[in-house]
């Protein structure tokens, strides 16, 4: 592991004044909520839009080829965190945000204007998987510039509070999409919500990335970054980030893995598991998602702003051993709730356990990183963890569920987070042991 360049206590560098990082973490989160919310339009539309892409099979099969677009969505997101990581470590935090968010909005409306298998055959799977693929690319690149950018300029006293923004927009991106849907699913007639309402929300994410394009034109450099370049430090290599920082890497992509696999179990699967095994109708599952989802997102500020008092390692400890023991039994109660109260607390307690990751997940990995290789650092073993264990979750689930195994799965899960429970206690101090040297 490479030694710390100095502790907390001992850091100087330029000081942000207070409207230049507010307006940088408002700036930083929009881009990252419209990110999320074009990623996610994807798995909360998947029951409406399936069979135009995928006619053959039952509900479950249709679903399952849908979800297979949606991991090889998130084999594209290790190139874009390179490739953007790279970037972003060279000409900037802010360049990088832009150039991602362009590529999300040609995404968006590509999915919006795509025909069907009924129109164009296997032209229709292959367009949607393609633009899939861009999409993949961006939001990629989107996490470690944003998480890279949001805790540069957080400030040290609050950079668990602030930087906790960044999976607070994620969430709130996420709560959008579900959100659209459920105003859809009200003032749309079932038949044309299925027929061609589900075009609608990937029109609005393609309008918003446009907004956030001009907003992030406007965004002041980071000051890690500004004093990096100056200082002539030399640029990011991939190599470089391995030979460097093998330890580093390895503990992000540990921590990473359980934490995707655990937040898309309990978020984007949680959607189809309330209606493929609970039992529940569409609405009432879209209505139970997003209800839990909005409990989460108010609650990451406070754990960000725990950590800052408690420490990250101690945040992520807890956060990753109480998962591993409530899993099994929540999703096994979950599988038999009989009402919808019932099914919200379950999926909230899942949620609200996740927290405490969720809350520090950009934050110290940007840490442990110094600013030369920082966005590289955090994107790349983010990304190839998601894309592994994160982007399989829903197949995995699905595949499982086909078997007659669904159980299996919430095994998985807790053994993932127990793991990840072990590296974060082998984790060193971050809040004192900082790279982030400017303030």
């Amino acid at each position: 592991m490479t030694a710390p360049e100095t502790s907390i206590e001992t850091q100087t560098g330029a000081h942000v004044p207070p409207l230049t990082r507010l307006k940088a973490i408002l700036g930083g989160s929009a881009g990252n909520l419209v990110e999320w919310y074009d990623w996610f339009a994807y798995s909360s539309f998947t029951l409406y839009f399936a069979k135009h892409f995928f006619p053959k099979g039952d509900d479950t099969a249709q679903l399952m080829q849908a979800a297979a677009i949606f991991a090889v969505g998130f084999g594209a997101r290790p190139v874009g965190a390179w490739l953007m990581g790279l970037y972003a470590d060279r000409a900037g935090r802010r360049t990088a945000l832009t150039t991602a968010v362009a590529m999300m909005c040609l995404g968006s409306f590509a999915i919006a204007v795509l025909p069907d298998y009924k129109t164009v055959g296997v032209l229709a799977p292959a367009g949607l998987l393609i633009a899939r693929l861009v999409q993949g690319l961006s939001l990629g690149g989107e996490y470690g510039a944003s998480a890279t950018y949001m805790s540069e300029m957080a400030g040290r006293a609050r950079r668990g509070f602030w930087s906790s923004f960044q999976f607070v927009t994620l969430i709130m991106g996420q709560l959008l999409a579900l959100g659209v849907l459920i105003v859809l699913q009200h003032l749309l007639p079932k038949a044309d919500l299925e027929a061609w309402g589900w075009r609608i929300p990937f029109v609005i994410g393609g309008l918003l990335a446009v907004v956030v394009f001009w907003i992030r034109m406007g965004l002041e450099e980071s000051a890690s970054y500004t004093a990096a370049k100056a200082s002539g430090a030399a640029p990011a290599r991939t190599l470089m980030l391995i030979r460097d920082h093998p330890r580093e890497t390895a503990m992000i992509f540990g921590l990473t893995a359980a934490g995707s696999l655990s937040f898309y179990a309990y978020t984007t699967y949680m959607q189809k598991f309330l209606v493929n095994t609970a039992g529940f109708s569409k609405d009432a599952a879209t209505s139970v998602s997003a209800a839990s989802l909005a409990i989460y997102m108010v609650l990451l500020p406070g754990f960000g702003w725990l950590s800052d008092k408690i420490g990250r390692r101690r945040t992520l400890a807890i956060s990753f051993g109480v998962g591993a023991v409530i899993t099994y039994p929540v999703m096994s109660a979950l599988s038999h709730a009989s009402s919808m109260t019932e099914a919200f607390v379950l999926a909230t307690l899942l949620v609200v356990t996740l927290s405490g990751y969720s809350a520090v997940s950009a934050v110290v990995k940007a840490e442990l990183f110094p600013t030369h290789v920082r966005a590289l650092g955090v994107a790349l073993p983010y990304a190839a963890a998601n894309a592994v264990f994160g982007g399989t979750a829903e197949f995995a689930a699905l595949g499982l569920k086909d078997a007659g195994h669904e159980s299996v799965f919430y095994v998985y899960v807790s053994v993932m987070m127990a793991m990840a429970c072990v590296i974060a206690l082998r984790l060193r101090d971050t809040n004192r042991e900082s790279l982030i040297l400017e303030d």
